[in-house]
């Protein structure tokens, strides 16, 4: 079968060109989206008196049937035909002839390349506010079981102050709830339809794109033609958000990885999590929150690589921008991946709160409460810094802690010392002094977990509203 684009050409493509441009060994990823574009399209061209309402019915069901053979695993894609859209033209005039070559009315690949990675990204947000929320649910499930759970909280990876496990974890779920709040604004510029555009001036064809939107779930179209056909801004914006979701979910990785060994040996990862050594059989690896930090720099090249690629492109389409379809469908599934496993990694995750306490018991965080203890006493606080300080080189040089110090050893720095320092110490009392919007008091701890299932709440009825447009 010669080119659909052929008839200006007096030679055939060479094999090696054909093999270097066509994008059929990745975009066929986008197949059902370029049918429910073409279905919306062939309906609203029916509608519009374009091609007769009979073709378009036989259009239709001839989509139909291909779609069918493609989630069969029937399809058969060639390089010969490019892309995923010529390969489905290709496959539904073998389908119903002809008449089939009439869906391409009024379009161009430009504008309906465009569509179907909208339609692609709007489905995919979804999932991934669903997964997001999902794993908020695993976080807020550790959470509840460790709201008088006390560990060491750490800055610079030095041993800070004494905190609620629970409040750790939180400090995630707020970080998955700005990551889910950036999908949902990021769906607003996704949900927005290309199609109509052409090639980049529009068409000369009656076409109705505002009842293509409503067809396909959009909630505008695009104004200008031009911008229609060579906008991947939304393609930018979900490699941005994406890079944030996976930068966080590194960082929560590097702390399962320490924590998880047996120099902290807080946390110990399910079994079917983690796989083992070929040569030493204790070893047990957190291979998935590993693999996870290592995944992440791939999708922060994918969002530099998109915005390298767009930075000299004149206006409109050009051949540069099948570059951005690789590395949002790679980033798709790299997070995915992550996402997946992350949830019930969390949920099965067995937490040591008796390591945790006993590392607090041993370090020199509670410090500051010290200091505070002073200031309350009348003296200044750079010189409660002073005394506290050397307080703590003392015990080092002594070899103890500062719950170990008798009261003459206190008061060899500061006569304000009295008997009730050992409760200032606790780190109960340390935790629960910090009773502030956002601290670690276990009264704040468990109305910020309160606070959390409620957003947790507003975002599935979210998926729900979006899934539901989905499904039409």
């Amino acid at each position: 079968m010669s080119k659909l684009w052929g008839g200006r050409f007096t030679k055939k493509t060479n094999q090696l060109v054909e093999e270097y441009t066509a994008s059929i060994g990745f975009d066929q990823e986008l197949a059902e989206e370029d049918i429910q574009g073409s279905l919306a399209h062939v309906t609203m061209l029916g509608k519009q008196g374009i091609i007769p309402e009979e073709d378009a019915q036989t259009i239709r069901e001839g989509l139909q049937k291909v779609l069918q053979k493609i989630r069969s695993g029937e399809a058969e894609y060639t390089i010969g035909d490019e892309d995923i859209h010529m390969n489905v033209e290709r496959m539904l005039i073998e389908e119903i002839g002809p008449v089939g070559g009439k869906l391409h009315t009024g379009r161009s690949r430009n504008d309906q390349v465009a569509t179907d990675m909208h339609l692609y990204l709007r489905r995919r947000v979804v999932e991934f506010v669903d997964m997001l929320e999902k794993l908020q649910g695993a976080l807020l499930l550790q959470a509840k079981q460790h709201t008088s759970t006390i560990l060491p909280g750490y800055t610079h990876l030095q041993r800070a102050q004494p905190i609620l496990f629970a409040h750790h974890l939180l400090a995630y779920v707020s970080m998955f709830q700005r990551d889910i709040e950036r999908l949902q604004d990021a769906y607003k510029r996704i949900n927005v339809l290309p199609l109509g555009a052409g090639a980049l001036a529009g068409t000369t064809f009656p076409i109705d794109r505002h009842f293509v939107a409503e067809q396909l779930g959009f909630a505008s179209v695009y104004e200008n033609s031009l911008d229609a056909v060579s906008d991947r801004d939304f393609i930018v914006e979900f490699l941005a958000a994406a890079s944030l979701i996976m930068m966080h979910l590194s960082r929560m990785s590097e702390e399962l990885i320490l924590w998880s060994s047996t120099e902290f040996n807080f946390v110990e990862l399910d079994d079917a999590f983690c796989t083992g050594s070929s040569i030493m059989p204790q070893k047990k690896n957190p291979d998935v929150p590993e693999l996870v930090r290592g995944k992440t720099g791939r999708v922060y090249g994918h969002l530099v690589g998109l915005l390298t690629l767009l930075k000299s492109l004149p206006l409109a389409y050009n051949k540069d921008m099948q570059e951005d379809k690789e590395g949002m469908l790679d980033t798709v599934k790299t997070l995915q991946g992550a996402l997946q496993l992350f949830a019930p990694m969390i949920a099965t995750m067995k937490v040591n709160g008796e390591q945790m306490r006993q590392a607090v018991n041993q370090d020199f965080s509670n410090a500051t409460d010290i200091a505070d203890y002073l200031v309350n006493k009348g003296l200044p606080f750079r010189q409660a810094h002073e005394v506290i300080g050397k307080t703590v080189l003392y015990c080092i040089q002594h070899h103890k802690f500062l719950l170990h110090l008798e009261l003459d050893e206190f008061r060899q720095f500061s006569e304000l010392f009295d008997g009730d320092i050992y409760e200032v110490l606790k780190p109960e009392q340390v935790v629960n002094a910090r009773n502030v919007y956002g601290g670690t008091a276990k009264p704040q701890v468990e109305g910020a977990i309160v606070r959390a299932e409620a957003a947790l709440e507003q975002t599935r009825q979210w998926v729900a509203e979006k899934s539901a447009v989905e499904e039409k």
